[in-house]
């Protein structure tokens, strides 16, 4: 359907936010049936009046929304309902069908969460406390934010010489909704946000629903490098940079100190935001200085319990520079209904009581036990890791793709990630890694049985895998 015209005279907003809504008001009536065919970007462009750039950022954000699907040259596609829901990349579908429960077949190396060392007991033992002590935490709604549940986030989050002041520490419902408050607070409908290319994809499909926009930062092997850090502010105009500056997820790469002291002076010449999302930082206590350290008057700093303590609890912090914290606290609000606070209190008090400290330092063994496996398993092939941390970056040899090397894993029941899973938009390069978590529900023997499928796989690349049905 080459000749199709998007309605758009009453529709308000930005042209390309206008844009995408009106090919999804046109694909829910029927108007662009699925199989059909989008314009050419050019051929729109001209037709309707606005340059290339609108037409693409559009295709952008539909294709983020998971409504069309395509690649350069052959043009974009609306995705059928079954396509969508079968589709790797569908924003959703790393989470559709793979309930452990659900399939218990399936060998589920896609987690990355604390691994159960025997925290279920101190956190069953805990909620018991509150209802006995405090029966209100169960029945009511948070009112206000205890002064513990600040000094419990201050002691997580302190490392070095930083310690944050309280009035600019709040808890959050993990680290995901700390990352979405803090976007909505400080960007408006079409503003930009800078990613790392390769990074948490939650994040940047969550700021394509907002209507942000999101652009790439190129990285090398020691984290984003500061040079296309510099080139991005300095002409596109981000308002805000969201950076896993420690274990980055998926590659691994920890950006060293004389890198952040780059970045750090690249974002105040341009005066660009800074939010850390020090998830997986936690797990590591020799990390370079935070940019928080660095850069307090604009950085917002993220961490959670969910690598390093339980992920159910959905407990994490954020740090906001000075004057912003109340504007985050509202945002959070408003988008989550405010942490829940007998779960909150049950953080803060393994925190303050040092037990969640106890409850890291297993989960540290396990995981360094566990890579030992992946180590051995995987020896001879290329792949990055570190015992600290719950996931391997796995290069994968010629001619595997990740996408048919993950549906090769999958027909035997293993759910590994592929790298475009995490791409921040197309790339003009190809990616030849997927991403193995070993952590979550994953019992010992269990990884055992997906590496070896792995391993297999791996040994036969000739064979590849036949797609063809």
């Amino acid at each position: 359907m080459t000749n199709w015209l998007p309605e758009l005279s009453e529709d308000k907003g930005p042209l390309y936010v206008r844009l995408a809504d009106a090919i999804e008001r046109d694909i829910s009536s029927g108007t662009l049936p699925a199989g059909s065919k989008l314009p050419p970007h050019r051929n729109l462009a001209f037709d309707i009046g606005v340059t290339v750039g609108t037409v693409s950022r559009a295709y952008g954000v539909v294709r983020e929304r998971g409504l069309v699907a395509g690649e350069v040259g052959r043009g974009t596609y609306i995705k059928s309902p079954a396509a969508d829901r079968n589709s790797t990349s569908n924003s959703l579908s790393r989470y559709n069908g793979l309930l452990p429960k659900a399939h218990p077949e399936l060998i589920l190396m896609n987690s990355t969460s604390a691994p159960e060392v025997g925290q279920a007991k101190m956190i069953a033992r805990i909620f018991s406390e509150i209802a006995e002590e405090d029966p209100k935490a169960i029945s009511d709604y948070l009112r206000h934010i205890p002064d513990s549940w600040r000094e419990a986030g201050r002691r997580w989050v302190e490392r070095n010489d930083w310690s944050p002041s309280l009035e600019n520490i709040l808890p959050t419902q993990g680290s995901h909704a700390a990352l979405v408050s803090v976007l909505n607070t400080v960007t408006g409908t079409g503003d930009r946000i800078a990613f790392e290319e390769l990074t948490y994809p939650a994040t940047v499909r969550a700021s394509a629903l907002m209507g942000r926009r999101a652009i790439k930062i190129a990285t090398t092997d020691q984290g984003l490098d500061p040079d296309s850090f510099e080139h991005v502010c300095a002409q596109q105009h981000p308002k805000i940079a969201v950076i896993v500056s420690t274990f980055n997820n998926p590659t691994l790469t920890t950006i060293p100190l004389e890198n952040r002291l780059k970045i750090v002076e690249s974002a105040r010449r341009h005066n660009v935001l800074l939010l850390d999302d020090d998830t997986y930082g936690v797990l590591d206590v020799d990390a370079p200085p935070l940019f928080s350290e660095l850069a307090p008057e604009r950085t917002f700093h993220v961490t959670s319990l969910s690598k390093s303590v339980a992920a159910g609890l959905r407990s994490g912090f954020v740090v906001c520079p000075t004057g912003y914290a109340n504007r985050v606290m509202n945002a959070h609000r408003l988008i989550t209904g405010s942490a829940p606070r007998a779960i909150m209190e049950i953080s803060t008090r393994l925190i303050l009581s040092g037990e969640a400290d106890q409850i890291m330092a297993k989960v540290a063994i396990d995981t360094a036990a566990r890579i030992e496996k992946v180590r051995a398993a995987l020896a001879g092939f290329e792949f990055r890791s570190d015992p600290r941390c719950p996931f391997v970056w796995l290069r994968l040899p010629e001619p595997w793709l990740p996408s048919t090397f993950c549906k090769a894993a999958r027909a035997q029941n293993v759910v590994v990630e592929e790298a475009d899973e995490f791409k921040v938009g197309q790339t003009e390069y190809a990616v030849p890694f997927v991403r193995v978590g070993i952590t979550g529900e994953l019992e010992a023997d269990r990884l055992d049985d997906g590496l070896a499928v792995l391993k297999q796989l791996l040994q036969q690349p000739a064979l590849a895998y036949d797609t063809i049905e």
